[in-house]
């Protein structure tokens, strides 16, 4: 098991951006200690993922403009239950043993800021979900 959690670690991203001081809540600092290392290191599987899910949905993505596409990702993971479990599951599944108890202490708020950091992300790349952007082709 240890031998899982330092492989799972060591390949996560350094986010010289994300802030630990004493003074944070714990979910601030899980945020930054753990879910944006892990949103990065699965930045394509998400870009992936979601352009499988716009096909799925007869790629109406691909015909509104670009202020509806940002409501449109919002809206697909805050309000489509089984794809946003999916996407937890993405991310849950990168925890070591001791994040994962120290996440469901509080997974409530962590699934908040989850999802909120993933919408942000997918946002922030939306010319990445185009059909064939990214040498990402579903």
């Amino acid at each position: 098991m240890k031998n899982r959690d330092h492989s799972i670690v060591s390949l996560r991203p350094q986010i010289l951006s994300a802030r630990i001081t004493p003074n944070m809540s714990s979910e601030e600092y899980f945020q930054n200690k753990i879910l944006r290392p892990v949103l990065k290191l699965q930045n394509n599987l998400f870009i992936a993922v979601f352009k499988n899910y716009i096909k799925k949905n007869k790629n109406v993505f691909y015909e509104i403009n670009i202020e509806k596409r940002l409501k449109y990702i919002e809206h697909a993971i805050q309000k489509d239950i089984k794809f946003r479990n999916s996407l937890k599951g993405i991310i849950i599944g990168q925890f070591t043993v001791e994040e994962y108890e120290e996440y469901i202490k509080n997974s409530s708020a962590i699934n908040k800021r989850m999802m909120s950091l993933l919408i942000s992300r997918l946002q922030d790349q939306v010319q990445l979900l185009e059909p064939n952007a990214g040498g990402i082709a579903i």
